[in-house]
């Protein structure tokens, strides 16, 4: 019996079809068949129906995912100080996160030498006038319908975190609200996974586009991107996790960074920060940490830490604007870095997601979301990348709250014993599900 191609395998597939396809319509003479029969023919019915499947997931994606994480966190009255040290840990971190990749996409540019600025049928609505001042107040929604109407995501983001800092307020009597928009939220991801199982196809034609029109032009942006983004992540664990933990423990890294090869494999190997929280939450109390500090940061983390996500994002963003030829005033980047930041809470911790949110930061800019295509073939790679690194900070986090908290056991955290005996199936359990 023949093993079923994975989604993965399939849009690398897809992405080298399209490529090849792209260079073969490049070559034909008439430009009726070129033009009119393929790009604007099947191929633009199929890159505009993914892409239409995309943006329709955006508002209620962000409105139901936002609502939920925010209400999850219903234990913060009751640790206090420890769910204040956590929020503070996990937002501060996206922040400078997403900061870096911005930063390090203005300075490297990866977008040019590309321009596909004659494929956009609409000029992007970038708006220039508006200080970054008036970019905050106009965040709080005077009709909250009306925003998720108009698809104003800002202000979907804030109703959305309100809404669900009163459900988690209220406790008990908001159980049945909370129950729906959690079941709400498992329909809305299941969609997400249907529209992203048709993910080839989109990837195919719109691949298919950019090669014809471009040729192999395409290649060394795309290489220039990946290098940036992962360029960030490493910074960023290395400058930013790996500074705040000496800083703020004074323990060596060397135990840490041993014994999080468990939970990093299975992270790494599926993409998810989901799949590996038990072994994650295993690993740092075998590390020291009171469970106590762990069963609350941990899970906190998969939910609203999602550094790697963010820093993606912001890297997509200031990729995509010079691809497409279109000019960020500073205003439009601080928005990207907020809204990247706020979508960080409520952002999955399972593969093909952060391509639905990175639509929203695009759109919260009016960025062409067309350019998605250029890089949602390549995304598998620096999805596994950037959720290894949203687990590491959930761990560091955790240490440095539970080190606080004089809740840490450093005789553990320096003990050499590592449980290495159910990794293997740990990985295989988790790759098959």
């Amino acid at each position: 019996m023949k093993k079923k191609l994975s989604l993965t395998k399939k849009i690398f597939l897809a992405m080298f079809l399209g490529a090849v396809f792209g260079i073969l319509v490049q070559r034909i003479g008439s430009d009726f068949i070129k033009d009119t029969i393929i790009l604007n023919g099947f191929v633009k019915v199929l890159s505009n129906i993914f892409l239409s499947s995309i943006k329709m997931m955006v508002v209620p994606l962000v409105f139901v995912s936002l609502t939920c994480g925010a209400a999850s966190a219903d234990n913060i009255r009751k640790l206090g100080r420890v769910g204040v040290k956590t929020f503070i840990f996990y937002i501060s971190t996206t922040c400078i996160a997403i900061t870096i990749g911005v930063i390090l996409s203005l300075t490297i540019k990866p977008g040019i030498g590309l321009d596909m600025s004659h494929l956009l049928v609409t000029e992007p609505t970038i708006s220039q006038n508006n200080s970054f001042i008036d970019v905050l107040v106009n965040i709080i929604p005077t009709n909250p319908i009306a925003s998720l109407v108009n698809g104003d995501m800002l202000q979907i983001i804030f109703f959305s975190i309100l809404l669900g800092i009163a459900i988690s307020l209220v406790g008990k009597k908001a159980e049945i609200v909370k129950n729906a928009f959690e079941s709400l939220n498992e329909v809305i991801m299941k969609i997400v996974q249907i529209v992203m199982s048709f993910a080839p196809i989109g990837v195919f034609a719109l691949m298919t586009n950019t090669f014809a029109t471009m040729g192999f032009n395409a290649m060394i942006p795309l290489i220039k991107y990946m290098f940036v983004i992962l360029f960030s992540l490493l910074i960023h664990s290395v400058f930013v996790y790996g500074g705040m933990f000496k800083l703020f423990t004074r323990l060596s890294i060397k135990p840490f960074l041993k014994k999080f090869i468990k939970p990093a494999s299975i992270v790494f190997s599926t993409a998810s920060s989901n799949a590996a929280l038990p072994v994650t939450l295993e690993t740092v109390n075998e590390m020291g940490v009171d469970n106590s500090i762990s069963s609350f940061t941990i899970p906190l983390g998969c939910t609203i830490n999602m550094d790697g996500t963010a820093i993606m994002q912001g890297v997509a963003a200031i990729f995509i604007s010079q691809v497409y030829n279109v000019d960020l005033g500073l205003p439009a980047i601080l928005t990207i870095i907020l809204t990247a930041t706020l979508a960080s809470i409520g952002t999955a911790g399972v593969p093909g997601v952060g391509m639905v949110m990175l639509s929203m930061v695009l759109q919260s800019v009016g960025l062409p979301i067309e350019g998605i295509g250029l890089i949602l073939g390549i995304d598998r790679i620096l999805d596994m990348c950037r959720s290894t690194v949203n687990t590491m900070g959930d761990c560091i986090c955790t240490i440095i709250i539970s080190k606080s908290e004089n809740s840490f056991d450093t005789s553990k955290y320096y003990s050499s014993e590592v449980n290495t005996d159910i990794l293997a199936d740990d990985i295989l359990k988790t790759t098959d599900c």
